[in-house]
């Protein structure tokens, strides 16, 4: 939410329980409706789906999972939880209606942008490969560096703050934590969001998440 990351928020408590007071943002389908609201769901089976009810709600979990949202999850203690930390609550009637427009993260380079940097090289930037050395081993993107994102902090000496920094992973995940650190150490940096495979000849094939 502080990031602006797009995702679908869930409320699956009773319609008048929700109406008392609700996660800001949250779309209200009460879980005895839920088997039916497939359709109302995004086309998008990689949005994030956050559900929470008043306690872990294992069933409404895992009907959304069969309909194909991998990206599934459950608020850990639920509204309560969030109360009792300070979350933002709203009162009223909540949307029922779900809206998800996905959009690129903050920091994230588009594939099409990363694969001419990868091929051609770019004055002024540097291909960075946080995976593991042994995953590195088994082959990387030519003219990359590989500090693998465990060692980062230790090891931010080695890449140059006049150069924009570009880093990868395997899924992106790795590659996004290694971008927050850098930016937080006053690097120019952006990352891949994407899945990559990596050949021992430096061939690679990228695909969108």
């Amino acid at each position: 939410m502080e990031k602006e990351i797009a995702h679908v928020l869930v409320d699956v408590r009773d319609a008048k329980e929700v109406e008392k007071g609700f996660i800001s943002g949250a779309v209200s389908i009460p879980a005895k409706t839920l088997t039916s609201a497939n359709d109302r769901f995004p086309a998008d089976k990689s949005a994030p789906i956050i559900l929470y009810s008043d306690t872990v709600d294992a069933d409404s979990f895992k009907t959304v999972r069969s309909w194909g949202y991998k990206d599934t999850t459950v608020l850990n203690g639920g509204f309560g939880a969030w109360t009792k930390e300070g979350g933002k609550t709203e009162k009223g009637k909540p949307v029922t209606t779900i809206s998800y427009v996905p959009k690129p993260r903050p920091g994230e380079i588009s594939i099409e942008e990363f694969k001419a940097i990868a091929e051609k090289g770019a004055p002024g930037k540097i291909v960075l490969d946080v995976r593991d050395s042994d995953e590195a081993m088994n082959g990387m993107i030519k003219g990359a560096v590989n500090i693998p994102a465990g060692q980062l902090a230790e090891r931010l000496k080695e890449l140059p703050k006049d150069k924009e920094i570009i880093t990868h992973c395997v899924t992106g995940i790795r590659a996004e934590s290694a971008y927050e650190d850098l930016k937080e150490a006053g690097f120019k940096v952006r990352f891949l969001n994407a899945l990559i495979q990596i050949d021992k000849d430096g061939k690679y094939e990228i695909t969108k998440k």
